[in-house]
Order: C-alpha cells, then structure tokens, then sequence
C-alpha cells in the first residue's frame, strides 16, 4: 500500500527567541515492512544543521531556529510502501542489544498495578497470544481517553488514572513486558485511519522480541498488531527515545506548538 503524508510543526513563541534547536525524528527508514519512494523535510524560519542516525538508526535532523524568530514551520512530507507482515518486523537488529530494550526506564518501570497486569506472560507456553491478552487487559484497565493525561506521564501513573492515549498503552505494555524477561521497545510512526485524512498527532506502538520471530508489533489502542496502514519512524526504550520532535530554547519566550498531520493512500 503507497501511503501519501504530511507532517507540519509549527513552533510559535510569544518573543524573540535567543536561541532554539529542534531535535527532528521524522524521516521513515527502509525495513522489512516498509520502502521509502520519496520524502523531504523543509523548514521555515530554520536550517537544518546538521543529521545523523542515532544509536537505535533512527535519523536525526538539528533545525536551528533564526535567531530572532518568533515562529519556525517544520513540514515532513513523502510517500512509503508499506507491507502487511501480520505484525511481525522479523530478526531485525542494530546497534543496541536485546538486553538494552530490557532495561526499565523513568517512564517504563513497572508499579504494582503493571506487574499484576503482566503476571504469566512470561511463562506462557504460546508468547504472542499471551502478549495479545496483555494488550487486551491493558485496554480494559485504561481505555483510550484523550486530555487524562500528558507527554510526561508515566506507564504507572497513566495505568492508575485509568485512561490514556497511545503513548501511555505502549508505555505500560513495555514496562509490563519487560517487568516479565522480555525486551520490549516503544515504536513512533503514522496510521492510516480509514475515512479520516486529518489527524491531529502521530501514531505510536510497541514491540515485544518473541524468539524465532524477532521483533513482534502490537498496538494496544486499536487492538492490533501493525500492518499495512502503519509506517515506521523510530524506535526507542519508551517516547522520549522515539519522539518526532524535541527542542531546547534560551530565554524567556513561551512555546505553542501546532500539528497538522494528513495521512491517505
């Protein structure tokens, strides 16, 4: 499936800013599930310093902000073929080893509501289908609810509020996994959600390592395992590791950050 999309960020600031440098994650990566035809990045009121591809391959893209801006426009915009693996990346490795994705992060550590969900999933004798039932129970116990909570919340916290959105359900399906031997990581991309082009933020999953099949997706919000209407932008511990955009700023001036996302094939 050819999936078409636009990312926009805006940054605006209330002054001047001295200085601003925008950490970007929004360049999709050739994989077993995926193939990238064309993509670009702009930007407005900026330059890009500089790139790389960071310890996890993610792509990296340093947008200074004009000194003296009061706003700066960051548009993703390309075309990806996907490939429907029913969820499954595959033995696809890099830099970090599996130990790595065990490791419990602020954002990831397990409390006791976390472990209570994960209890037998280790030990489970089919892993996937136990790893499905774990998506399940954490829908239950947190149904998708916008404005609970925020980008810093943690997996434990989100789990007691009893509500989140994608970011908290991978969160607390990592630290669960995870809270049970099996490495896990957090994963950001774009959905193609049928009969709806506009959306009003990226997407964001996670994986779980099953041996003999590698890196094994599940998104806990919609109840699947990934397929051909996901694409892949980076991966992580949890979503400060994967997040498409993170900045820093000198100075007084306050930020309002604007997203305007189109996804369709």
């Amino acid at each position: 499936m050819q999936l078409n999309i636009r990312h926009t960020t805006t940054y605006r600031y209330d002054q001047p800013v001295d200085y601003a440098l925008q950490k970007v994650r929004l360049r999709p990566q050739k994989s077993t599930v995926q193939s990238v035809l064309n993509w670009d990045i702009a930007v407005a009121g900026g330059v890009i310093e500089t790139h790389y591809n960071d310890h996890y391959g993610n792509h990296v893209d340093l947008v200074n902000v004009d000194r003296g801006a009061q706003e700066v426009k960051i548009t993703a915009n390309g075309t990806v073929d996907t490939h429907d693996p029913s969820g499954v990346l595959g033995k696809v490795y890099g830099h970090a080893p599996l130990w790595h994705f065990a490791q419990a992060t602020d954002a990831t550590t397990a409390g006791a509501g976390i472990r209570e969900l994960a209890e037998g999933v280790g030990a489970a004798a089919d892993r996937v289908e136990a790893l499905h039932r774990l998506s399940d129970r954490i829908l239950i116990a947190a149904p998708y609810v916008l404005g609970k909570t925020t980008n810093t919340t943690l997996a434990e916290e989100a789990l007691q509020i009893g509500a989140g959105v994608c970011q908290d359900h991978a969160q607390i399906f990592i630290a669960a996994a995870r809270a049970q031997g099996i490495s896990a990581r957090y994963v950001s991309g774009y959905l193609m959600i049928n009969d709806q082009i506009d959306q009003d933020a990226t997407h964001a999953w996670a994986e779980a390592h099953v041996d003999g099949l590698g890196w094994v997706g599940f998104d806990v919000s919609n109840g699947v395992s990934p397929d051909e209407k996901y694409v892949r932008i980076a991966i992580g511990r949890d979503a400060r590791d994967a997040s498409p955009n993170e900045g820093m700023r000198l100075g007084a001036a306050q930020e309002q950050m604007i997203v305007s996302l189109q996804v369709q094939q």
